[in-house]
């Protein structure tokens, strides 16, 4: 995969939040005491990113990015080479990157680039492992909006960059209705028609459903999309029949590397996964000094 995801995820709003995200990270790191100390002013470093282990490399685009909002507060000046790809499957012991620069601002960078890219790696590498174990079914794996604050368009970047499928990034791109919402309203039907009436043009309408009797009467209020609560695989097998072409399903609650097989079987056309986001482990990535020259400019 090469940088053109990226460049096309990370445009308008996305990009907005990830540079203020990274300045947000900066910022709460704070000067680097230590490392302003015992480097003289002008000594430069060069530093390699290492894969620890076997992962779905996402989020080295942002290495650079990190560099130039540092170096813009600093006027500090660093030379990036990227050695992969985001998509990449790394092995154990492979360079990801090279960056040379002054070594303080670098060591006070080294952190944030770390975090960013072990998060977001993490993500993709799990992405992956359901998308695997969904196997030929035909059935498409999505995320949620169970994001860290802040981090929600990075995160849904590296579900795309494991080879799944966005859901909603915000309230407004898709309607939801869940039970507080059917509460109010008082019924299915009269929720979908609120919403019908006021938006226009109105965004795809997904009711949250627990039982086939709510998938039925949400198809008859004219949902867009009906979304299959915790249910079994015979519950949803049963939610399946009774929801006609036009109308799109998902399964959510419950799914995990042991059972989305047995239900990517089942022929909905989604799968939402909560833990692509809120529990994927860090994947394991370190930076390495591998030279340093005193008093020195780039030639």
């Amino acid at each position: 995969m090469s940088q053109s995801l990226f460049d096309a995820f990370f445009q308008g709003r996305a990009r907005a939040f990830l540079l203020r995200s990274i300045t947000a990270a900066l910022d709460e790191d704070g000067p680097d005491l230590t490392s302003k100390a015992l480097f003289v002013s002008g000594e430069l470093l060069a530093a390699e990113i290492v894969a620890k282990e076997r992962l779905i490399i996402a989020g080295l685009p942002i290495l650079p990015l990190v560099l130039d909002v540092l170096g813009n507060a600093c006027d500090n000046d660093f030379r990036v080479r990227l050695e992969a790809n985001d998509g990449d499957v790394a092995r154990p012991g492979q360079r990801l990157a090279l960056i040379e620069g002054p070594a303080a601002p670098l060591l006070k960078a080294e952190r944030v680039m770390l975090n960013f890219l072990c998060h977001l790696s993490g993500i993709a590498s799990l992405t992956r492992r359901y998308v695997d174990a969904l196997g030929e079914s035909p059935t498409r794996l999505l995320d949620t909006r169970k994001t860290t604050p802040g981090l929600r368009h990075a995160e849904k970047y590296a579900v795309r960059v494991g080879g799944a499928l966005n859901h909603r990034l915000d309230l407004s791109e898709m309607l939801m209705l869940k039970d507080t919402h059917l509460d109010r309203a008082g019924s299915i039907r009269e929720a979908v028609a609120t919403l019908r009436k006021a938006y226009s043009p109105c965004p795809p309408v997904i009711v949250e459903c627990r039982t086939p009797d709510e998938v039925r009467e949400a198809v008859a209020a004219g949902a867009d999309q009906v979304l299959l609560d915790n249910m079994d695989p015979q519950t949803i097998s049963t939610a399946l029949a009774v929801t006609p072409p036009g109308v799109r399903t998902e399964i959510s609650g419950g799914v995990s590397l042991d059972n989305i097989g047995v239900l990517g079987g089942l022929g909905a056309d989604f799968i939402s996964v909560g833990r692509l986001t809120h529990s994927a482990p860090a994947s394991d990535i370190s930076m390495r000094v591998v030279r340093e020259s005193k008093q020195e400019r780039y030639r």
